[in-house]
C-alpha cells in the first residue's frame, strides 16, 4: 500500500539518512594514478575501459542497472584496498560482476558461472573466478551491502517528486519511472569516468539530478539546496561535480577538418609562341586576396607561384625572405638539372616580362611543347 504524504516523506528521509551513514563508513577516495610502467598498476584508462566492458555484459545478460552499479562499487573498493596488476583486471572485474549479480538479481536471473566465463570472453576459467571471489570477499570483510550512486539517485528523485509536484507536470510524455531510468543511464555513463571518483556517490547522483531539474522547473535551486542540506554535503564540491558531469555528458563537438585543395593551373599561349602557366579562372581574379589562409602548397606549382609575386615578396618579413632564398636555390638546382643556365628569350623567369612561368620548347615536327627536352645521361 502506498503511504500518504507525511509518512512517505518520513520514509524517504530515513532511507536517505541510512544511506548517507553507510556511505560515510565505507567510502574512501580512490583515484587511479597514471603509471609509467604498464605492469606497475592499473591506469585510469584501463579502469574506465573495464567498466564499459561490464556495461556491455549487463546488456548482454539482461541484468538490472543496480547490478552494474554494485559491481563498479565493489571494483573500486577492492582497487582502493589492493594494488593489483593490469593482467588480473579482467578477472577482478568479472568476479565483482558475478558477486553483484548474486546479491541483486533473482535466482533465476543469475547467470551460470560457466556460461558467464565463456560468453564474456574474460580469459578466466570458472575456478579462477571463484578464487578471485574469495580474495575480494576477504579484502572487503564479506560486506557487499553498500549505498551505490544509483541508490542515492532513486532516493533524491523520489524526494524531489514528492516535494515538487510541478516537477511531474513538467515531464511531457514521460512517466516518473521512465524519467529516473533516463537519469540512471546518465549515471552509469559517469561511473566509467575516473575523474568523478573524487566525489561520493551521493554527490554524483545529486549533481546529475540538479542538471536535469534545472531544465524543468524554475525554482530548482531551492530544491537542490534542501537536498544538499539533508545529505550534509558541501556546496562548492557540488558545483565542481556539476561542471565535470556536464562536461562528460555533453555531446562531443565535431573537430575542424582542413581539406587540401591545390591551385589549378592551365597552359595558355603567349606572344612569343610559348606557353604560359595561368591560374584557373574558376578561382576568380581576386581569389588570392580575399580567400582565407590555406594549407601551404608544395611542389613545382608552389615554386612557380612564389616566383610570380615580386611585389608580395618585397613586403614579406625576414622569415619569408629566408624561405624565398631557399626556394630560389632549389629553383636554380632544377635549372641546372635541365641545363637551363642560359634560358632562351621565350622563357620568362624573372617575373618582369610576364606574370607567369613560361617556356618555349619546339617539337621536332615544328610545334611547341611546354616540357623541356630530356638530356642524355653521361656515364662516368
Amino acid at each position: 500500500m502506498k503511504l500518504s504524504g507525511p509518512l512517505e516523506s518520513q520514509r524517504l528521509s530515513l532511507l536517505l539518512e541510512m544511506a548517507i551513514s553507510r556511505e560515510t563508513q565505507m567510502w574512501k577516495v580512490h583515484v587511479p594514478k597514471i603509471q609509467t610502467n604498464q605492469d606497475a598498476g592499473i591506469s585510469p584508462a584501463q579502469r574506465d575501459e573495464v567498466i564499459q566492458w561490464l556495461a556491455k555484459l549487463k546488456c548482454q545478460f539482461r541484468l538490472y542497472p543496480e547490478t552494474l552499479a554494485l559491481a563498479v562499487s565493489l571494483l573500486d573498493r577492492f582497487l582502493a584496498a589492493v594494488k593489483a596488476r593490469p593482467k588480473y583486471l579482467n578477472c577482478i572485474a568479472i568476479s565483482c560482476f558475478f558477486l553483484a549479480a548474486k546479491t541483486i538479481e533473482e535466482d533465476e536471473r543469475i547467470p551460470v558461472l560457466k556460461v558467464l566465463a565463456r560468453d564474456s570472453f574474460c580469459g578466466c576459467s570458472p575456478a579462477e573466478i571463484r578464487r578471485m571471489e574469495k580474495i575480494i570477499l576477504d579484502k572487503l570483510n564479506w560486506d557487499l551491502h553498500t549505498a551505490t550512486p544509483l541508490d542515492f539517485l532513486h532516493i533524491f528523485h523520489a524526494v524531489a517528486s514528492s516535494t515538487r509536484p510541478q516537477l511531474l507536470a513538467a515531464l511531457r510524455k514521460v512517466s516518473p519511472s521512465q524519467h529516473v531510468a533516463l537519469l540512471g543511464k546518465q549515471l552509469l555513463r559517469c561511473l566509467a569516468c575516473h575523474q568523478l571518483l573524487q566525489f561520493k556517490g551521493s554527490m554524483l547522483a545529486l549533481a546529475i539530478l540538479s542538471l536535469e531539474v534545472e531544465k524543468l522547473i524554475p525554482d530548482w535551486l531551492s530544491l537542490i539546496i534542501g537536498l544538499l542540506q539533508k545529505a550534509q554535503m558541501d556546496s562548492s564540491q557540488l558545483i565542481h561535480c556539476r561542471e565535470l558531469v556536464a562536461q562528460h555528458l555533453s555531446p562531443p563537438q565535431p573537430s575542424s577538418v582542413y581539406i587540401y585543395s591545390p591551385f589549378k593551373h592551365s597552359l595558355a599561349p603567349c606572344h612569343a609562341g610559348a606557353f604560359q602557366l595561368h591560374r584557373s579562372s574558376a578561382l576568380g581574379p581576386e581569389s588570392t586576396d580575399s580567400s582565407p589562409p590555406e594549407v601551404p602548397t608544395h611542389g613545382s606549382a608552389a615554386l612557380c607561384q612564389r616566383r610570380l609575386a615580386p611585389s608580395r615578396c618585397r613586403q614579406a618579413t625576414a622569415k619569408r625572405k629566408v624561405e624565398e632564398m631557399e626556394v630560389d636555390d632549389f629553383y636554380d638546382g632544377i635549372k641546372r638539372l635541365y641545363n637551363e643556365e642560359n634560358a632562351p628569350e621565350g622563357v620568362a623567369l624573372d617575373g618582369k616580362a610576364s606574370s607567369a612561368c613560361s617556356t618555349n620548347v619546339a617539337w621536332p615536327g615544328g610545334s611547341v611543347s611546354p616540357c623541356p627536352p630530356l638530356q642524355p645521361v653521361s656515364v662516368m
